[in-house]
């Protein structure tokens, strides 16, 4: 049940909706009944399929983007425009912040970028938070 929980934390914290899944990440580990790396995956595969969400928002959604509905407004949008083309897919790498992370992965959507290379960046950028974080619990 804890993996489950975990998953659906990440997934939601990796959409436009406000939420956090680390808090719960560091109480399992702290738990110590789960393991390690099975909670690092499952965190870093629920982010990253909610960055799938935003991708598909970016690419699918976008003609939307004047409608008062629309998750991201037109300014963090832009500068998030601006970011990927002056970094191009690199600028992935900083999926995993927060605010800018999220925006992120909906202009590559934007942007057109292909989903595989787009789901490979963004895994490596997530996991690799997931596991300094769960490193630092650890420790």
């Amino acid at each position: 049940m804890s993996y489950l929980l975990l998953f659906f934390s990440a997934l939601l914290a990796a959409t436009l909706i406000p939420a956090q899944s680390e808090a719960l990440l560091v109480s399992l580990l702290l738990n110590g009944k789960d393991l390690f790396w099975l909670l690092i995956a499952v965190a870093t595969f629920g982010n990253t399929l909610g960055s799938v969400i935003n991708w598909w928002l970016g690419r699918y959604l976008e003609h939307f983007r004047d409608k008062r509905w629309f998750p991201v407004n037109a300014v963090t949008l832009e500068r998030a425009q601006q970011q990927f083309q002056r970094y191009g897919w690199w600028v992935l790498l900083l999926s995993w912040l927060p605010i800018v992370g999220d925006p992120l992965t909906m202009v590559a959507g934007v942007m057109r970028m292909p989903l595989l290379p787009f789901v490979a960046v963004v895994a490596v950028a997530k996991g690799v938070r997931y596991w300094v974080l769960g490193w630092l619990v650890m420790g």
